[in-house]
């Protein structure tokens, strides 16, 4: 158990921590209920997977008991123990609260990846804001039993969750439900329950559907220049088969055209999936299914996506930290939604759409923030040629190399030299021998007469 957690390493949702600092806990405990909950592991080398031998029983309750005391309000905990080589490990579950938690002297914290950042008096507000809100997907759906949830839903999800944790779940499934929060202690339906396995999830909340329009311009008019549209469906069920019916729509209607890269000749959809798909997804994860009336809506124009998702940015996270920070207005449709394999890792997808619309060649993603409003905007206007998979691990010498062989026809080890003078001879020679093992470069010659073109 302890390898598997170790395995993920420290991140958004766990940290690890090998010595008993007080203040290091405290600090991680109020990062982790402020943001999305998470797991401390106590007394493990994060390097070997081992314990540290620093840590007995009877030293982490004393350890918690003087963290909590440095927490403002205290937050309740799980504890476990698990003896592994060399000791003990320690398991920490940490709640993501409705409360605004800080330390004894006034700082409040928030995880951000690996790390516990403190927030600024503007962030503060945001997201004392945000918690005063309330915990919509917490609360009980009225009228809704365990019965209005699919049952086979329920049990690809049990098999995504076993697959993710590489052990069989042993008891009820009700008990992982109540679990992840798509239960009550006392087995009423959540929000959240609802909208990850209901049977029908917009009977009770009408607003959690999507709708997709495909509109032949770049307005919202028919080709006869009236207000239509060529394409719609609404789209409903539980989040994961919405996920999964509009991902098939988007693509059927979206453009494929082709490249031709040496003889090969390689499909390019007009947008890049994985940009489409984490667009996608963050709306479904992270839209206010408080707010009534509207549904998440996908527009598709002749020139580009739109998906917009009901509700603001949530917590402290505004347009200019957007890539850096992460905060879950819904952290256990989040949850749910990793478990099924539709989030990879936490605060990654912004990254991750930025970065394969500037590997095709487009703009990157465009995002607008309104009070009750986000929308992603995405363009198939290609501004330059692709990256290729193999340029973008490249460094900035082996970029350099690249662009005085397109200049010149080749070059050589000398030539490198005078590129970087500040490099050594040997650093220089693996950049090369590297490109030619990648297949990008092809060596000729020997000794003194080596050279290097395009391979």
């Amino acid at each position: 158990m302890t390898t598997e957690w170790l395995h993920r390493g420290s991140g958004q949702l766990l940290a690890v921590l090998p010595e008993p600092d007080v203040e290091a806990l405290a600090e991680t405990i109020v990062a982790f209920a402020n943001t999305d909950g998470g797991t401390i592991i106590l007394g493990v080398d994060e390097k070997t997977g081992r314990s540290t031998g620093d840590l007995y029983p009877e030293d982490v309750d004393s350890l918690l008991q003087e963290a909590l005391r440095r927490c403002r309000p205290p937050v309740e905990l799980e504890c476990r123990q698990e003896e592994i080589a060399g000791g003990f490990a320690f398991f920490i579950r940490v709640p993501r609260t409705a409360e605004l938690h800080s330390l004894i002297d006034g700082r409040v914290l928030v995880r951000r990846q690996s790390e516990n950042r403190p927030l600024t008096g503007e962030e503060i507000r945001h997201l004392a804001a945000t918690k005063s809100g309330g915990d919509f997907e917490a609360e009980v759906v009225p009228g809704a039993r365990r019965d209005d949830l699919d049952d086979g839903v329920v049990e690809e999800f049990l098999q995504k969750w076993q697959e993710k944790h590489r052990r069989p779940w042993s008891r009820p499934v009700e008990d992982l439900l109540i679990r992840i929060g798509a239960l009550t202690d006392t087995g009423e339906v959540t929000v959240a329950g609802m909208l990850l396995f209901g049977q029908d999830p917009q009977a009770f909340l009408p607003q959690s559907g999507l709708v997709f329009v495909k509109f032949p311009g770049t307005e919202p008019r028919s080709e006869e220049g009236v207000a239509g549209y060529s394409r719609r469906e609404d789209i409903g069920g539980p989040l994961p088969r919405i996920i999964q019916r509009t991902w098939a729509v988007l693509m059927e209607e979206m453009r494929i055209g082709a490249v031709i890269k040496g003889l090969e000749r390689k499909e390019q959809t007009e947008y890049p999936p994985a940009a489409v798909r984490e667009a996608l997804v963050n709306a479904v994860a992270h839209r206010d299914y408080r707010l009534r009336g509207r549904r998440i809506e996908v527009r598709m124009y002749s020139d580009r996506l739109e998906i917009i998702s009901p509700g603001g940015l949530p917590g402290y996270i505004t347009l200019d930290n957007i890539v850096e920070e992460h905060f879950s207005r819904n952290p256990r449709i989040v949850g749910g939604l990793y478990y099924w394999g539709y989030i990879e890792e936490l605060g990654l997808g912004i990254d991750l759409m930025i970065e394969e619309m500037t590997a095709a060649g487009l703009p990157p993603p465009q995002f607008d923030a309104k009070p009750h409003l986000f929308s992603v905007t995405l363009y198939n206007r290609r501004e330059r040629a692709p990256i290729a998979p193999w340029e973008r691990t490249m460094n900035e010498r082996q970029k350099k190399a690249l662009d005085y062989i397109r200049r010149y026809g080749r070059i050589t080890n000398r030539e490198y030299q005078v590129l970087c003078p500040h490099v050594s001879p040997e650093t220089l020679r693996l950049d090369l021998a590297d490109l030619v093992e990648k297949g990008i470069l092809l060596k000729v010659g020997d000794k003194k007469g080596t050279y290097y073109i395009l391979k």
